[in-house]
């Protein structure tokens, strides 16, 4: 899918078409480790890409530094639903049950380049550009977008979500999947949900205007209501 979305996106803006990625590279999907590699041969062959961080691309990195990649209390980065357990497969570790910790954090760090994690561990938060700006889960209302908290940029939900007024910029966003792009005025969401096995939406921006694209070109995204 991911390449498939840079196909569209040539077609449509040429092979050095600056492109924003929104984050979550990893975990839940068929091949972490590919993807992964995809973006770090891209940006080393210089393509015009800007990669952000989501929140699950800062959980690997923390996995591997002593294996307490904890979410919440009760939720651990190999938990069965954050999707650990896929990124690690992709590299060539599976992990069940039964396993201890210590011992699939020895292989993982084993198995996983430190390219990757490098890679993961830099990522930036977020990019502005002609007046969006491009995060993964969202911002604060009311804090200026140079004061933003990168936990919020990665894991902000309802107080975004429900916030019916103008940001400083468009917000172009994914982390919280939605059945179709939505267009919010505000706000635009491209989180599709194919870390889920459904579409990966690909869209661009000119001025004001927003489309996504397809197989047959470009629809319009226009704000809902």
């Amino acid at each position: 899918m991911l390449k498939n979305a840079i196909k569209k996106i040539e077609k449509d803006g040429g092979s050095d078409a600056r492109v924003v990625f929104l984050g979550d590279y990893i975990d839940r999907g068929a091949d972490s480790c590919g993807v992964v590699e995809f973006l770090i041969n891209g940006r080393a062959a210089n393509k015009n890409w800007v990669c952000l961080k989501g929140n699950h691309d800062q959980m690997l990195p923390l996995f591997m530094e002593d294996c307490h990649a904890q979410v919440t209390v009760n939720f651990h980065w190999l938990d069965d639903r954050l999707g650990g357990r896929e990124t690690l497969a992709s590299y060539g570790v599976n992990v069940d049950d039964t396993d201890p910790r210590q011992e699939v954090h020895k292989s993982a760090v084993a198995a996983v380049p430190d390219e990757h994690i490098e890679f993961l561990e830099l990522l930036p938060h977020s990019h502005q550009e002609n007046g969006i700006f491009f995060v993964h889960a969202g911002i604060r209302p009311g804090v200026s977008l140079e004061h933003q908290l990168d936990d919020d940029l990665l894991w902000i939900r309802d107080e975004f979500l429900d916030y019916k007024r103008r940001h400083p910029m468009l917000i172009v966003h994914g982390h919280t999947p939605v059945k179709k792009a939505q267009h919010y005025g505000n706000r635009v969401n491209l989180d599709t949900g194919s870390g889920y096995g459904r579409q990966l939406t690909t869209a661009v921006f000119e001025g004001a205007e927003c489309w996504t694209l397809t197989d047959l070109g470009r629809v319009p995204l226009v704000p809902s209501g």
